[in-house]
This record gives structure tokens, C-alpha cells and sequence, in this order.
């Protein structure tokens, strides 16, 4: 062997590894969550584990409380169950203890644990561990915001459902009034509806609630309002016209409650100061709500909380910004930057690669109500004449409607993202920068493709 050779041991590297993993939480918990039954396992400070079975009661939360804070223990671990956990996490942060909202998906991808006792050991070792994220959770005040916002939406669906049913005891009865006017819950058609509700059944006399905006003729409304009257079909009509009528009385309870949060938070941010606040109560005294509208002035509102004006940005409507500062709250610093926000919302891609291939782009299937609530607002986005429309349009031909709808969504969380941020107002010069940039590399692509054909031809 020369010199220049070594020997095949020489080129081995050794390198001594600790055994296990190190422990980041020594005083944390994991809670396995039930309808009936809470497990909760904790560190007994000689390699093994210590695991007590609660109730579901009042008392037995309160208890639970108790015993973690006798063994000094300053977070938790629990599963995201249904609602079942929502008591308990309260209780915890009451308290001081930091709990942790885990998704059940990345908890359980080992086999083996089928028993309550078990997963809550596991959670407690994976979240001292350090090995466990945590799921978002908004600030309590926006929290109540959240709940209330939600309910309202709900009631404004459960109400969408009962003019359909309307609309299916009209035409039952061979009325045909929703042809000739463009809303059966615009004045006119809700009056029509009253009438026939109270035994009107003369077409003439159903005529006189015709409101001067309507552009059908007399005759065709005449004719839309020749019915058979069933007595099933107009108990059918009366039953949805009260279940109407009823949430959306609830949905205006919710904005009562609304715009109280709203205003308590307000005269946190001003130190009590609600002097603006009734200046834009004044205001809100001449505004005519369209249909599933807020009653009030929400943008005005909104402004004083975050600090910026969402609804300057193209698309996002005051009703689409409550519905995104109430699932998000104004605290930014929860996302490292856009790009995490982005993906928190459910508005990129998942990307899988394997072997330096792509295998995979599919969204996940997961819900996400604040980015719901971008998608529905960019679903329009393409029709606007503005920048962003431009930049939704320009999508739309690229990648296809579907593809559009998400990306131009993806825009709108890295704009609100950076408005709340930064604290600064949207300025669609900034989008024009954009716009133009794009056209020049547009006009550059061209030029060189033109350049080929002149060279192959």
C-alpha cells in the first residue's frame, strides 16, 4: 500500500449520539378529551407516569384544575374533540396554565394505543417532548366576537332554507311571482306573501301591493298571481314564512350582541373613551341595511379596532371583514410572516415531493372559516375593474376559474396580513406597480418568442 493510500477504516466518521429525546416541558400534562370521561396523565419524575380519570361535571373540571396545579404543572396537552374541550381550555387559561389545542390527526399516527389511558400518556410525552403545535386560538374578547358572528351566519342559512321552502309552496300553488319580480323578499313580494298568508286570493287585490320599482306589467302580475289554493300548500307557505321570519329575528339579536362587543372592545383599545363611538352611532341612525346587512355602522367600528380600513381593499366587504377579524383577531405576531398566515387559512397548496418530484399539490381538506370567507370574496374578484380584478382575470386565463379563486384569496390574506402588520392603509398604487412589472416580463416573454420564429423562419 503507498503512502498516498489509506486504509478504508480512515475515511469513517464516528459520532456518539444521546439516547432518547431531550425533554423541553418537564411539567406538562396531556389530556385524553371525552363526552364522559377526561384522562389525564402527567410526569411522576422517575421515567414514568402518573394517570387520573375525571368526569365530565363542573366539579370534576374545577377538580382537575386543582390537582394540576398541585403538581406545578404550567401546560396541557389536549385533543381537539368536538366541543368538549372548550370548558376545560377556559379553565386553564383562567388559571394560567397554557393549554395546548392539538389536532388529532398529527397526534395518533402510532399504532398500538387503543385505549383513553394510553393516548394521554402519549400526548404527555410527545408535548414534553416539545414535539406537539399548537392550534390558533383568537384572544377571549375575540372569541366572543367569533361565537356571536358565527350564530348570526348560521341563523341568516337557516333562513336561506325557508325561502326556499317558499318558493317550493309558491310554485305548488302555481304562483308565479318570483318569475316577474327579482326577489320574493323585496317589499313587494314579502307583502304579496303577508296577503295571501292572511286570505287574500284575488290576483287584482294582490296587485295593489306593487311597488313603483317594479318594472313587470300589470298583466304578467296578474297572471304570475293566478294560483291554486291548497290548504296544505299554504300551511306549508305559512310554516316557512314563519320559520323566516324567525331567525331572522335572531340574526338580529346577534347584531345587538355584536355591536356591543364591538363597542366593549372599543372602550378597551380608548381606555373608556367612547365619545367616537357615538358619533358613529349618530350616523348609523340614517343607514337602510340591504338584505343580511348589518344594521349598524360595522366598517367605522372595525377601523377603531384594527387600526387600518379593510374595506378599502377590493372585494372585502364589510361583512366579509367582521367575519375574517373575528376568527383571527389583530395580533399578527401569531404568524412568523404571509406566508404562514397564507397557509394557516387553507389558501396554498400541499405540496408533496418525493425522490425530487412533485407527487402531489392538492389542497387539504380542511375547513377554515376566515378563509372561506376570502374565497367567497375573490369569487367575484374577476368582475371588478381594479387592479386586483386585473390580477384575477389575468389568473382566471392562466389557470382556470377554481385555481383563480384561491390564488386571488391568497392575495387578500398577504394584503390583510400586511395592513394589520404594518398599520397601512391599502393603496391600490401599489397593486398598479404590480400590474405594470408584469406587463413589462409579458412583453419581454413575447419579444423573445417573436425573435425565434424570426430566426427559424
Amino acid at each position: 500500500m503507498s503512502k498516498k493510500e489509506k486504509s478504508p477504516s480512515a475515511y469513517v466518521k464516528k459520532t456518539r449520539y444521546n439516547t432518547g429525546l431531550p425533554v423541553y416541558n418537564p411539567y406538562a400534562a396531556g389530556i385524553d378529551i371525552g363526552d364522559s370521561i377526561h384522562d389525564i396523565a402527567i410526569s411522576d419524575g422517575e421515567g414514568g407516569h402518573i394517570v387520573r380519570e375525571y368526569g365530565t361535571f363542573t366539579c370534576d373540571l374545577e377538580s382537575i384544575v386543582s390537582w394540576l396545579l398541585e403538581h406545578k404543572i404550567n401546560t396541557v396537552a389536549i385533543e381537539s374533540t368536538g366541543v368538549y374541550w372548550i370548558s376545560l381550555y377556559l379553565m386553564l387559561e383562567e388559571v394560567g396554565i397554557k393549554p395546548y389545542l392539538v389536532n388529532a390527526r398529527y397526534a395518533k399516527n402510532v399504532s398500538g394505543r387503543k385505549k383513553d389511558d394510553t393516548d394521554a400518556i402519549w400526548l404527555q410525552k410527545l408535548h414534553s417532548c416539545g414535539l406537539l403545535q399548537n392550534s390558533f386560538q383568537p384572544d377571549s374578547e375575540y372569541r366572543i366576537l367569533r361565537d356571536y358572528v358565527r350564530q348570526r351566519k348560521k341563523n341568516l342559512r337557516l333562513g336561506a332554507d325557508n325561502v326556499r321552502r317558499m318558493q317550493k309552496a309558491l310554485e305548488l300553488m302555481n304562483i308565479k311571482i318570483h318569475i316577474v319580480i327579482s326577489d320574493i323578499l323585496g317589499k313587494t313580494g314579502m307583502l304579496i306573501i303577508e296577503a295571501i298568508l292572511s286570505g287574500e286570493r284575488d290576483p287584482y287585490e294582490l296587485l295593489k301591493f306593487k311597488d313603483n320599482r317594479i318594472q313587470a306589467s300589470n298583466e304578467d302580475i296578474i297572471k304570475s298571481l293566478d294560483g291554486i289554493w291548497k290548504e296544505e300548500y299554504i300551511f306549508t307557505l305559512k310554516q316557512a314564512y314563519d320559520g323566516y321570519m324567525f331567525y331572522q329575528n335572531q340574526a338580529k339579536e346577534c347584531e345587538i350582541k355584536i355591536e356591543e362587543q364591538l363597542i366593549k372592545q372599543i372602550a378597551i383599545i380608548k381606555d373608556g373613551d367612547i365619545t367616537e363611538i357615538v358619533q358613529i352611532q349618530k350616523k348609523s341612525k340614517n343607514i337602510k341595511p340591504k338584505k343580511n346587512s348589518y344594521s349598524f355602522d360595522v366598517r367605522s367600528l372595525l377601523h377603531i379596532i384594527v387600526g387600518v380600513d379593510l374595506c378599502r381593499i377590493d372585494a372585502i366587504s364589510e361583512i366579509t371583514a367582521i367575519e375574517v377579524i373575528s376568527e383571527i383577531g389583530v395580533d399578527m405576531s401569531k404568524w412568523p410572516n404571509y406566508s404562514y398566515f397564507a397557509a394557516w387559512l387553507n389558501l396554498v397548496p400541499n405540496t408533496k415531493i418525493t425522490g425530487g418530484k412533485i407527487i402531489s399539490s392538492k389542497m387539504r381538506k380542511r375547513k377554515n372559516t376566515a378563509g372561506v370567507s376570502l374565497r367567497m370574496a375573490a369569487s367575484n374578484l374577476s368582475k371588478r375593474k381594479s387592479p386586483l380584478g386585473d390580477y384575477s382575470r389575468r389568473l382566471k386565463s392562466r389557470i382556470g376559474k377554481k385555481g383563480a379563486v384561491v390564488a386571488s384569496a391568497h392575495k387578500l390574506s398577504k394584503i390583510i396580513y400586511t395592513m394589520i402588520k404594518n398599520q397601512k392603509e391599502f393603496s391600490e398604487q401599489i397593486i398598479y406597480k404590480d400590474q405594470i412589472a408584469s406587463n413589462k416580463n409579458r412583453i419581454k416573454a413575447l419579444e423573445r418568442r417573436l425573435a425565434q420564429l424570426k430566426s427559424v423562419a
